[in-house]
């Protein structure tokens, strides 16, 4: 076997060992991660000047709440695949469309909800 033969092969073998199930579950346990922490630094300190009661930690956990359905809802797509496709390149761009979708809801959410909350109790 040749050099480019050799690297050919290796490229197929690694496309073969990505598996779209794993990675996907990977992403949503991170982006959870982050959105939680994005939600208990930015949007819980937000609230919290403008309550001084327990209300923003008891929405923090709304907020904690009603964003595991949504990703939930990624990784459901992707769990349904058979072995075959999971390890399908042919996905890849349905992947990368979905982790997009999935990070920017992760990070852009809680800093809109800060904003929102900030202007919020600006006005009052």
């Amino acid at each position: 076997m040749n050099e480019l033969s050799h690297k050919h092969a290796a490229t197929q073998r690694a496309a073969q060992s990505r598996d779209w199930r794993k990675s996907m579950s990977d992403h949503v346990a991170w982006a959870l991660l982050v959105y939680t922490g994005l939600q208990i630094f930015a949007t819980v300190k937000a609230m919290s000047q403008g309550f001084s009661t327990i209300l923003p930690y008891f929405a923090l956990v709304a907020l904690v709440a009603a964003i595991i359905p949504a990703c939930r809802w990624f990784e459901k797509r992707w769990t349904g695949l058979t072995d075959e496709q999971a390890s399908d390149e042919s996905y890849a761009g349905a992947f990368r469309r979905d982790i997009t979708m999935l990070w920017a809801v992760a990070i852009g959410l809680p800093l809109v909800l800060t904003g929102l909350f900030m202007a919020l109790f600006a006005l009052f």
